[in-house]
């Protein structure tokens, strides 16, 4: 959950003072983390973010996210500046001066004065653990290869009495450091000033900025105006650590996972013919919450009968009828770590003839590329697509919706035209997670990633029989790369096989 919450704090007044500027030199071992200055509490100050001390519930003792310790996130940004140093040394002028900007989120507005949610941006959040809007991580890398100092700089909003009354609590620039484990906090008003003394003391210095991804207008700007427009991004970098998680992350994935198998298994038992795709909905994004998830990862879908042959459909909006299959595609997110399930099933609680054979072909192709993953034929996810491609296309060929004749290729080909997507992405902060690393990757423990094949058969796809018109039916599961060739599937909880889903909608099983 992201926002800014009206907590509490008591701190000592001196401890307060000496939380300046004039701390910039100071080394990591002299932070504590927010649970010492806790202890030692005396006055009232505001906090932009839940913490343990005002939310025991949500943030555990030592943690700076729910599930996160704070050890864990300044380790996060040791791990990265070991990787450019890496990269750096594979690059001309390895010895130069890396200055690395991470911007937050800023607030967004559906109307006047009427926000939307929040959000952190991703890469942020992972090497901050701060949570407020219009902040901006600085971090620097000295020449010298190996030897090269480092130094990690929060640039937040100052508090600000007015503005607190109405959008809440701001950490401000004095409490940053300890709350988040960097070793300098300044007013984000001066970042462009900061940057332009780094520039003039490092006149060569090699500057990493995502203005693309970038919501933050006036950070851009600076950038661009200190940099003549010459920065890189430092986003794949920072994506080939959060591709492998963390024993933590991988806590928080399961836990995630497992409030959406039984937000989707709730559901699935209250559906009944004539249900609205908006009320299931509205059913599977309640019991998330209530499960303990901030809210749905996605907007998810839900389609009934023919509309689950729209791979997309968010529409949402039309009446199941009986005899009719519903695909849901839900996932929530749970203290910033998302879910993301598909499972299809007949509003009324009973297969029809062509939805069982076409469900149980697509099951059989679900079990089978589980199986595989890191064997022949699920190395990476490139791997598995082409694998989910031949098996489909076997399967539809058994039961006559593919021509005999095909083979390789052309049969995978033909395949493809039933299930026109890939069969898996990363999973981890973001539904589609660490996009800018390659599906054609080794798969490796830590790793969390979707395996989802799917057939749509369209009503007007006339080459087919009849009464298999109109059908969609995908599924899809979450899964953990286990050392060993092990895999856990993060949402074996969510009820898959045919009779248990059968029993579960038509009531013949409790949830």
């Amino acid at each position: 959950m992201v926002g800014f919450m009206n907590v509490f704090l008591r701190i000592g007044a001196r401890r307060c003072l000496a939380l300046n500027k004039s701390t910039c030199n100071r080394t990591s071992d002299f932070h504590s983390s927010a649970i010492v200055l806790h202890q030692h509490a005396q006055y009232n100050v505001t906090i932009g973010q839940p913490v343990h001390n005002t939310h025991p519930h949500l943030i555990g003792p030592a943690e700076v996210l729910g599930g996160i310790p704070l050890e864990e996130v300044k380790r996060r940004r040791v791990n990265f500046l070991h990787i450019l140093r890496d990269y750096a040394a594979t690059q001309a002028g390895k010895e130069l001066h890396h200055i690395v900007i991470i911007p937050s989120a800023n607030k967004k507005y559906m109307s006047n004065k009427i926000p939307y949610v929040f959000r952190q941006n991703t890469e942020f959040l992972y090497l901050s653990g701060c949570q407020e809007p219009d902040s901006v991580l600085v971090l620097e890398i000295g020449g010298g290869g190996g030897n090269g100092a480092s130094k990690s700089t929060l640039f937040v909003r100052p508090k600000d009495r007015h503005a607190e009354m109405w959008d809440g609590p701001r950490t401000g620039v004095e409490l940053a450091p300890d709350v988040y484990g960097v070793e300098d906090a300044q007013d984000v008003s001066t970042l462009k000033d900061y940057l332009t003394r780094c520039s003039f003391a490092h006149p060569n210095a090699v500057f990493w900025y995502d203005e693309q991804g970038s919501d933050l207008r006036d950070v851009s700007k600076a950038v661009r105006d200190v940099t003549n427009g010459q920065s890189r991004s430092p986003n794949e970098l920072i994506q080939r650590l959060r591709v492998i998680k963390s024993d933590s992350e991988c806590e928080l994935m399961r836990k995630t996972c497992e409030i959406a198998s039984h937000a989707i298994n709730r559901t699935m038992a209250e559906c009944f013919p004539g249900i609205s795709e908006h009320q299931v909905f509205a059913t599977v994004d309640y019991y998330t919450r209530v499960g303990g998830a901030s809210f749905l990862a996605y907007l998810p879908v839900v389609a009934g009968g023919p509309n689950a042959t729209i791979i997309h459909y968010i529409n949402n909006n039309q009446i199941v009828h009986d005899g009719e299959l519903i695909l849901l595609d839900a996932g929530c997110e749970y203290h910033g770590y998302t879910s993301d399930i598909t499972r299809t099933w007949p509003v009324d609680g009973r297969f029809r003839e062509p939805h069982r054979v076409l469900y149980e072909v697509l099951l059989q192709v679900q079990r089978e590329l589980l199986d595989c993953l890191q064997f022949a034929g699920g190395e990476t996810l490139d791997q598995l697509f082409d694998t989910m491609c031949a098996k489909i296309g076997k399967y539809l060929q058994e039961i006559k919706l593919i021509p005999a004749g095909l083979s390789g290729l052309e049969l995978s080909r033909a395949a493809y035209k039933f299930c026109p997507h890939h069969v898996s992405h990363y999973l981890g902060m973001d539904v589609h997670d660490t996009p800018l690393i390659s599906r054609n990757m080794q798969l490796q423990p830590g790793m969390v990633c979707t395996v989802e094949p799917g057939i749509y058969i369209p009503k007007d796809k006339t080459d087919v029989p009849a009464e298999f018109r109109g059908i969609g039916i995908r599924i899809e599961d979450d899964v953990l790369i286990r050392p060993g060739k092990e895999i856990e599937v993060l949402s074996k909880d969510c009820a898959k096989d045919l009779q248990a889903i059968e029993a579960l909608v038509s009531g013949r099983k409790k949830v």
